[in-house]
């Protein structure tokens, strides 16, 4: 299994973290607070224990002072004999502070020892909640996908004989203008139905995508006969718009080691969007060349360009340039992106200010591990 596409079941665990970091963030901040709770009320003990001892120290002053000879202001004691009293109640009140102050020490201790006893006790038990809501992930992760597969297989049936029915009354129609109308019918039930097999293709892909399970079968590959496949896919469709849809290629043939099939699903993608996009009479150049060792593909488009902004918001999931479209799930440069990575390969949109936009993905020349 390729690195990339196991990365991306990350994206899924990803989801169950955020349930551990903000339990863990709660038990922090109780715990926290709790510190802060028993550090307030310590403070408080030593403010009034040194707020009586200043009143110690200010009643021993007062008596001291009114041994001064009131008319004269002289001491009717000795000078030394003031100082030793008052030297006396300094000491009284330095113990008072001592004593408050190996309070405040003590309170501290204990609150940070019950703090490291309950930590442990705290993360274990969110600990346990994050392997529970892990286990819950990946046993609904894997009902989806099984889901997916049957449901898939049976659709894809369905419409394949949607299809080939839509053929034989398209065949069978009569040159006639309600046989002309019936022959139109059927090429639009036809092109509905394709337009289903491929969003049933994309969840399944997404579905591989997350579970790290995209299948890939890389081989030595001519992408010069890749890139003109895909811009052939919608020749038709370009031509009867009045769009130019050119193909350039720098040599032939162009040879690198990829899965042809899912390097064409990207190609292809890219082209569609970039009709989506193109006004009529308008113009899109599909490109290959290479790069060093590497080989470069490129879709460009003469539509109205993407703001900067959203230049790497368009390969996420679900992502829509034009949320109208009801009937397209906005996978598809999603799947694009995971598919070049799987390769080790790099996709990036380019659209300056004059319009356009320009969709670039590099492969490297060197064998894609299986």
């Amino acid at each position: 299994m390729p690195k990339e596409t196991g990365d991306t079941n990350q994206a899924v665990r990803q989801q169950t973290d955020v349930s551990l970091r903000a339990e863990r963030e709660k038990t922090d901040r109780a715990l926290a607070e709790q510190q802060q709770a028993v550090q307030d009320e310590a403070d408080t003990i030593i403010a009034v224990a040194r707020e009586h001892a200043d009143a110690v120290l200010d009643a021993a002053r007062d008596r001291a002072d009114e041994r001064l000879d009131a008319r004269t202001g002289q001491p009717l004691m000795s000078r030394h004999t003031v100082e030793q009293s008052r030297d006396t109640e300094d000491a009284i009140v330095q113990d008072e502070r001592d004593t408050a102050d190996e309070t405040l020490r003590l309170e501290r201790e204990r609150t940070a020892a019950t703090l490291r006893a309950l930590i442990p006790f705290e993360r274990e038990k969110t600990d346990r909640h994050l392997l529970t809501e892990r286990a819950i992930w990946d046993d609904a992760l894997g009902n989806r996908d099984d889901f997916l597969g049957m449901v898939s297989h049976d659709l894809r049936g369905l419409l394949g004989g949607i299809v080939n029915a839509a053929a034989v009354l398209s065949m069978q129609a009569s040159d006639t203008a309600e046989g002309r109308q019936a022959v139109a019918q059927a090429e639009r039930i036809q092109r509905y139905a394709a337009r289903m097999n491929r969003l049933i293709c994309d969840l399944v892909d997404v579905a591989s995508i997350e579970a790290g399970k995209l299948s890939m079968s890389p081989s030595d590959a001519d992408v010069a006969a890749l890139v003109t496949e895909a811009a052939e896919t919608f020749a038709a469709s370009a031509a009867a718009r009045g769009i130019d849809l050119a193909v350039e290629i720098d040599e032939r043939p162009l040879h690198a080691t990829l899965d042809y099939v899912r390097v064409l699903q990207v190609m292809t993608n890219l082209v569609s969007n970039a009709l989506k996009f193109t006004p009529d009479g308008g113009r899109i150049v599909v490109r290959g060349a290479r790069q060093g060792g590497d080989v470069q593909l490129s879709v460009r488009d003469s539509g109205p360009g993407i703001p900067k902004h959203l230049l790497e918001t368009v390969f996420e999931r679900f992502w829509q340039a034009d949320p109208s479209q009801r009937w397209s799930l906005g996978l598809g440069l999603y799947i694009s992106r995971c598919i070049v990575e799987a390769h080790r390969g790099t996709v990036w949109a380019e659209s300056p200010e004059a319009g356009g936009t320009t969709v670039c993905l590099t492969l490297p020349g060197r064998p894609v591990p299986a």
